[in-house]
């Protein structure tokens, strides 16, 4: 049985979840605001004290490794990193836009399987980090960052295949993306109790990164911006 501590901060949400064999052992989440620096030790923590409880070995971390947040992800990598050296234990990363995917493939047995799963995560203004899947995660768009217009996804709507656009950047798409075969699922955000087959896979698969070089996945560059002045 692999124990797995999954962590999961790529967006506004701050996640943890110890797993095995599919099962969610212990978990915890955080939608309010970006407290990530404050929350996530002690998450870990907390995952770590129920392991010593339960007599129980962690084999492995799982880090969703974007896209997302420049901060969210270097927070969540950083703990990764430093937990897996620690313990001498191997790092996984998780593609986020995978693990949103195979979240709502997951969510209910009604999906037609010929469907497109579209995950958005925000990136400001009329750009979201986006990327497009079928039922077998196979790629039909590579991950990348796009601005919103009329003619986003037209390949992808030109097949007539039912298309889910879902995730927080999924809202700017209801007024330029318009198509009878194009729906947005709400509510759908990054979680870690979502890494689970992702990550076992990996950890199966002995699918690991390497703990010195392995760095996020932002897909453009860090702008840096000025903070506004208080007077």
């Amino acid at each position: 049985m692999a124990v797995i501590l999954n962590i999961e901060t790529s967006t506004t949400v701050c996640s943890a979840a110890l797993t095995a064999e599919g099962m969610i052992l212990t978990h915890y989440e955080n939608f309010e605001d970006r407290n990530h620096a404050a929350l996530l030790s002690g998450y870990i923590k907390a995952c770590l004290d129920f392991l010593a409880e339960k007599e129980l070995r962690l084999d492995a971390v799982a880090v969703s490794i974007g896209p997302g947040s420049y901060t969210g992800l270097r927070i969540g990598l950083s703990e990764a990193k430093g937990l897996a050296y620690a313990l001498d234990i191997p790092l996984i990363a998780v593609s986020t836009l995978k693990l949103m995917a195979t979240r709502v493939m997951f969510s209910t047995l009604d999906i037609d399987p010929d469907t497109i799963f579209v995950p958005m995560i925000d990136a400001r203004r009329m750009e979201v980090y986006t990327a497009a899947y079928d039922f077998a995660l196979e790629e039909l768009m590579s991950p990348q960052p796009l601005i919103l217009d009329g003619t986003s996804y037209a390949d992808l709507i030109d097949t007539g295949r039912p298309i889910l656009l879902f995730g927080n950047g999924s809202a700017k798409a209801s007024g330029t993306v318009c198509a009878p075969n194009v729906s947005i699922v709400e509510g759908v955000d990054p979680l870690a109790v979502d890494m689970i087959a992702l990550a076992e896979r990996a950890y199966t698969m002995r699918d690991f990164v390497d703990l010195a070089y392995s760095v996020p996945v932002y897909l453009k560059d860090f702008v840096a911006t000025k903070p506004k002045k208080l007077f």
